[in-house]
């Protein structure tokens, strides 16, 4: 869509199966476009697989125009990529789409004949629609396997249709992942949003993102000693009681006790710190494995959640 409305031929590499041949190769065709009148995007998927080397050798053609560079990444691009790449390009956040966004995602499908079912004799019910919806957490692409999926093992009724029922949503989608990564954003997000909730004196928050952590599979010992971090620099002389309470915790974390018993004691800790001395009856309200709501396992931080993870 962009090289159509600007008028550009568009060069499409991917940075998992290309290297600096396949980079060379398409300069070098973006500049016998320029040579010829004509503009070049060059478009780079998962640039931050690209290293060091392969990401400058952009910047000379970026710089006399021989390309208008475009790169796409999952990762946060002020870790993952040069600081002289960034530099000379403007970065822009794509939000994760939200239900009703899902929603127009699969009428298209419903509608369309040509790639999708519209000259098939297939039903989506608007309840099958919204669970659908909401259950991918903002992936079109796994919400288009899913209806395929259902298309493909519904059975067809008297009326010769084949109704996608939410019983067969629910035998394709399988397990639901929740959004986390291993000391990535989301790893970082997630204990930001632990440590501002005991700060901010929200037990039921601090719980829920405590639980958001154990069940996407965080270590127990690192929310351990976050916890014991909050006791020093947030509970502090308040309560002298947190830094004890915190180091009998980081204890149970002991190879010889059992992780869920450490699990279900430090919850205790996310319970009694946020709230005053007088109010912490503890009830161990999480017990291995944790449980909660499906839906709530790809709910996002708020921005004021966020705190970036070290450089």
């Amino acid at each position: 869509m962009i090289g159509r409305y600007g008028r550009a031929d568009v060069e499409r590499i991917s940075a998992v199966t290309s290297g600096i041949k396949e980079i060379r190769e398409a300069i070098e065709r973006a500049r016998q476009n320029r040579d010829a009148g004509r503009r070049t995007i060059l478009f780079v998927d998962e640039v931050h697989r690209f290293n060091k080397s392969q990401q400058d050798a952009f910047l000379p053609h970026i710089e006399d125009g021989t390309i208008t560079f475009i790169g796409a990444t999952t990762e946060n691009p002020s870790f993952e990529l040069n600081s002289a790449l960034l530099s000379r390009a403007r970065v822009y956040l794509l939000k994760a789409l939200t239900a009703d966004d899902i929603g127009q995602v699969l009428d298209q499908a419903m509608e369309d004949k040509a790639r999708g079912f519209g000259d098939q004799n297939i039903e989506l019910p608007p309840e099958t629609k919204r669970m659908l919806s909401e259950l991918v957490g903002g992936d079109a692409r796994r919400a288009l396997n899913s209806l395929e999926m259902m298309a493909d093992m519904a059975e067809i009724d008297g009326k010769g249709m084949r109704v996608l029922t939410p019983e067969l949503l629910k035998e394709v989608s399988g397990e639901r992942s929740a959004r986390f990564d291993n000391k990535g954003d989301r790893y970082y997000d997630l204990i930001s949003a632990l440590h501002k909730s005991v700060r901010g004196s929200a037990p039921d928050a601090a719980l829920y993102w405590y639980a958001r952590i154990i069940t996407a599979g965080g270590d127990p010992l690192y929310v351990a000693r976050r916890l014991l971090a909050i006791a020093s620099e947030d509970v502090g002389n308040a309560d002298p009681r947190g830094m004890q309470v915190g180091h009998c915790r980081l204890g149970l974390l002991h190879p010889r006790w059992p992780c869920g018993r450490g699990t279900r004691y430090r919850t205790g800790d996310s319970f009694i710190w946020p709230v005053p001395p007088k109010a912490t009856p503890y009830i161990p309200l999480l017990k291995p494995p944790c449980v909660m709501p499906k839906r709530w396992q790809t709910m996002t931080c708020r921005g004021i959640c966020v705190t970036h993870r070290p450089s």
